[in-house]
């Protein structure tokens, strides 16, 4: 018979204390979307702390080898029979706050469990391994990883080194702080407690504007006082990057790098401390996740909740509005659901994941598809009764399923999206799609961005007769909005007329009276294929610049057409204006008229290239007293020039900065006539500034002048207004050799149905 202690015991090698570095997962499965709060807990690996649902954490075991868990489970507590039903009171009377607190609460509960039998061991317990206790201790007291990575993106562009912290001055006068039992010196507040770090004075926060909080003390003192920062107790721990600054004078969340030496000052080992309290940028992300978007859709009306496969929603992460419109519909098609869903299952996918499956975007691609798809997590959130000791789940919301992992893995590349700033579906689209290309790339008859994938075919005919082409490949159909073919001019007008005497009364017009132009798509579809004139074409036949009819078509048609309206156009002055527009869509649109017809008999092919005088004349040149300063350093001739041209020779700082971090690139020896100033640009970022309003052919230009950087393309283009790109594409319109071939893809006949 096996003892449970002594199997433990024989096992300890497979239990690891985790360090401070250490990324713990604690709140959500890996492989799904299971919770503590899930019916079977959350089972976290005692060697990676990683952690599992009841489903999932057998393949772990099989997997790795690792035996011994920490079971965590969380239960919902009952009401009590007899408390009192706590409605909203008028003007918060009798009620803090004016409302009852109505989320439902839960008890943690812990257990240690040994695969693959899952015996199960009570925590804690005296009678467990010292090894074993240290290591449950130390992940229950660590943040989470995924609450910490989430907190660390809310804050990465707003905390900032306190510029009092490094000279802050600390009075001795014999102030000592003890471990726990914290209360504000001024009152009997007992949470909420801020730390001033001059004076150790202990004193509660700032009074919310619902009645919650402190009493204002902490701030009071500092108008008093002068004394600049404080900390807030309750969120100090071992992990003092968690702790929460606040600098009254700079009235902002801080950094400070002395902490340490500062808490100790008082007294305070921070190493023992565990966290109590949210930090400031907590609530704050708190307030933003959790804010209910349910009324606020459909022009305020309530909508019908639905449930089932298919119909699991994602939950807010608090910018991830773009990205969870992007994946529902990614996930809306056959292709995706297919390579994802249907043909590989959650087993498998971790079967071949690497060690660490959060970092893994085969993985979490899976776990999104089986959350999304399966309908497991998409049934009634519990919603309190407070007349029973029962949660009902009628009438009400999903809880929906959060894309953490996903949006870490997804973003990791990415400084934008790894940010918590509101972002362009678009563009995420767009980066979306070239990640699961790239992961592909060995495979790609698995690669369902295929889907997407479609090839386009630019005509050029010049006054000598003949004509060129040029293919390229792109997952997106971007269309101009053309205003003049509106189908509600009469209605526009009078609306302009309306506007213009309200203006001149200082009226404004109330929204009910705004119109809108109204465009159909077929408008926009054909202002595509129109032919459109190309000015300073430079014709290798005539040996001189010209100007050229340019058509486009498509060489094939997706799976699935992905159209993007450019709301965005340039005004007089290059002033970007976003168009307030309708754009009419049908239900099926046809297409097929739109195919490219090819070389046609009887036409003749521009020459090869053009003078190599006319291609030297459009690169850029790098400033020279850049250069010269750069080579003064000892930094080589050609990588100084390289660094003025792709830093559009903003500055000496910038240039050496574009130096340092390039300096091991593949291509920085190449010669600049040969160099990446005349490479293909990122058909992303020239998606993204035509998106914006630039011509196609001065987007490119910019891109290529400015090394690729889409800041910097923009500003290229505004300073340079006169631009034309014409000449960059002589070089590879007189054939398509140069261009990528569309073999491979899937061509259907140019019908779409739309896609809701």
């Amino acid at each position: 018979m096996i003892i449970p202690m002594d199997l433990l015991r024989s096992n300890l090698s497979r239990v690891r204390i985790p360090e401070p570095t250490n990324r713990i997962f604690k709140q959500e499965c890996c492989i799904s979307f299971d919770t503590p709060k899930s019916e079977g807990g959350l089972f976290v690996d005692l060697n990676t702390f990683l952690a599992y649902g009841k489903d999932c954490v057998g393949w772990n075991y099989e997997k790795t080898g690792d035996p011994v868990y920490l079971h965590i489970k969380q239960t919902r507590k009952l009401v009590p029979e007899d408390r009192p039903s706590k409605k909203p009171t008028l003007l918060a009377i009798g009620i803090e706050g004016g409302f009852d607190n109505s989320e439902i609460e839960y008890e943690e509960t812990y257990s240690i469990v040994i695969l693959p039998d899952y015996i199960t061991l009570p925590f804690p317990s005296v009678e467990l391994p010292e090894k074993v206790r240290l290591a449950v201790d130390s992940i229950l007291m660590a943040e989470g990883a995924e609450r910490k990575e989430q907190v660390a993106a809310w804050t990465a562009d707003t905390k900032q080194v306190s510029a009092y912290a490094m000279n802050l001055q600390q009075i001795d006068n014999g102030v000592i702080i003890p471990p726990s039992g914290w209360k504000c010196v001024k009152c009997e507040k007992r949470d909420n407690l801020w730390l001033n770090l001059t004076d150790g004075m202990t004193l509660c926060g700032r009074k919310n504007w619902d009645g919650t909080g402190g009493n204002n003390h902490a701030i009071e003192h500092y108008k008093e006082t002068g004394y600049p920062l404080a900390v807030k107790l309750g969120t100090i721990t071992a992990d003092l990057e968690v702790a929460d600054v606040f600098s009254y004078p700079e009235d902002d969340a801080v950094l400070d790098p002395l902490l340490a030496q500062h808490l100790a000052f008082f007294g305070i080992d921070f190493s023992s401390l565990k966290k109590t309290e949210m930090t400031t940028a907590e609530r704050e992300l708190d307030q933003n996740t959790n804010f209910d978007w349910n009324r606020i859709q459909e022009s305020g009306q309530g909508v019908e909740p639905l449930f089932g496969p298919g119909y699991t929603g994602l939950v807010n992460l608090g910018n991830s509005c773009y990205l969870a419109a992007t994946m529902q519909v990614v996930f809306s098609t056959r292709s995706f659901c297919s390579r994802y869903y249907t043909n590989q299952n959650l087993k498998l996918a971790f079967g071949t994941a690497p060690a660490d499956p959060t970092v893994d975007l085969n993985m979490q691609l899976t776990k999104l598809a089986h959350g999304l798809l399966s309908g497991k997590y998409s049934v009634p959130a519990l919603k309190k009764d407070d007349t029973a000791n029962a949660a009902t789940a009628t009438e009400t919301k999903q809880e929906g399923i959060p894309p953490r992992m996903f949006k870490s893995v997804i973003a990791a590349s990415h400084p934008e999206f790894s940010s918590m700033r509101q972002q362009d579906a678009l563009e995420f689209f767009l980066h979306f799609v070239d990640q699961v290309e790239r992961v592909h790339a060995g495979k790609p008859e698995l690669d369902p961005t295929k889907s997407f994938k479609f090839g386009i075919e630019d005509r050029f005919s010049c006054s000598s007769g003949k004509v060129a082409y040029n293919r390229r490949l792109d997952y997106i159909l971007s269309l101009n909005i053309p205003l003049h073919e509106a189908t509600n001019k009469e209605e526009l007008a009078a609306f302009n007329k309306l506007k213009a005497q309200k203006t001149s009364e200082g009226k404004d017009v109330s929204a009910d009276e705004i119109v809108r132009p109204r465009v159909p798509l077929e408008a926009c579809l054909a202002t595509f294929s129109a032919p459109e004139e190309i000015h300073d074409f430079y014709s290798s036949a005539l040996k001189a610049k010209t100007t050229a009819i340019k058509s486009t078509g498509f060489t094939s048609f997706p799976d699935y057409l992905v159209l993007h309206m450019r709301k965005f156009v340039m005004e007089a002055g290059w002033v970007p204006k976003k168009l307030d527009v309708y754009i009419d869509v049908p239900d099926i649109i046809d297409i097929s008229h739109m195919r490219s017809k090819g070389l046609q008999p009887g036409e003749e092919l521009l020459p090869e290239g053009g003078p190599a005088d006319e291609e030297e004349s459009n690169m850029p040149i790098a400033n020279e007293n850049i250069v010269a300063q750069l080579v003064s350093m000892g930094f080589n001739q050609l990588h100084c020039q390289k660094a003025a041209i792709n830093t559009s020779n903003s500055g000496l700082e910038e240039a050496m900065n574009w130096l340092l971090s390039h300096m091991d690139d593949p291509d920085i020896d190449v010669p600049l006539s040969q160099g990446t100033q005349c490479a293909t640009v990122d058909q992303s970022k020239l998606d993204t500034l035509i998106s914006f309003g630039f011509p196609e052919e001065i987007a490119r230009k910019g891109l290529k002048a400015s090394g690729g950087d889409i800041e910097k393309a923009t500003d290229w283009i505004f300073n340079n207004p006169d631009a034309s790109a014409a000449s960059d594409m002589d070089a590879t319109t007189s054939s398509t050799a140069q261009t990528p071939a569309d073999a491979g893809l899937t061509d259907g006949g140019g019908k779409y149905r739309l896609l809701e």
